[in-house]
């Protein structure tokens, strides 16, 4: 048999409450909640994005004007890019072009960069081992992983499809 319960006068009053202070709280997080323009967060990730490749672009044009290969520019790019992202991280000039563009910022090698060095700049003070060694690749350690395992998965199904004669 189920218990009837008594609702009391004070119980009344404290759902009421509850459902007031619920309200004004609702009320209160859309009030602080930034409001995000998604075509202006396209446009500023895709002309950031645009500008670090067409950066890219031009150490590649540079190095092969020195007299570097293809491959090699591409090497000597990919280092110079990286070198330039550690150094906006430790500036903190990383940080706000990243809020300005998203993943216009995130996705090229400079945004992997600067996950690598952010978590190594703010944790130093915890010592090498601990800090550094420990908390360097709180962000990057999953890209890394999946990007590891993705390709090492797709590199099999690419050999079992050559083993089949399907490719």
């Amino acid at each position: 048999m189920a218990e009837n319960k008594k609702v009391t006068v004070s119980d009344v009053t404290h759902e009421k409450n509850q459902q007031e202070r619920d309200k004004l709280y609702n009320k209160y997080v859309k009030q602080v909640t930034p409001k995000h323009n998604p075509w202006l967060n396209l446009i500023q990730a895709y002309l950031v994005g645009g500008i670090i490749c067409c950066i890219g672009q031009a150490f590649i044009n540079f190095y092969k004007n020195q007299g570097a290969d293809k491959e090699l520019a591409a090497a000597y790019t990919t280092a110079s890019l990286v070198l330039i992202a550690v150094l906006l991280t430790g500036f903190n000039v990383y940080q706000k072009l990243a809020k300005f563009a998203g993943a216009g910022s995130v996705v090229p090698i400079t945004g992997f960069a600067n996950s690598v060095a952010a978590p190594a700049i703010e944790f130093k003070k915890e010592g090498q081992v601990f800090g550094i060694g420990c908390k360097i690749f709180t962000i990057a350690g999953p890209v890394i992983l999946y990007g590891i395992f993705s390709s090492w998965l797709l590199g099999i199904i690419y050999w079992l499809l050559k083993i089949c004669k399907i490719i």
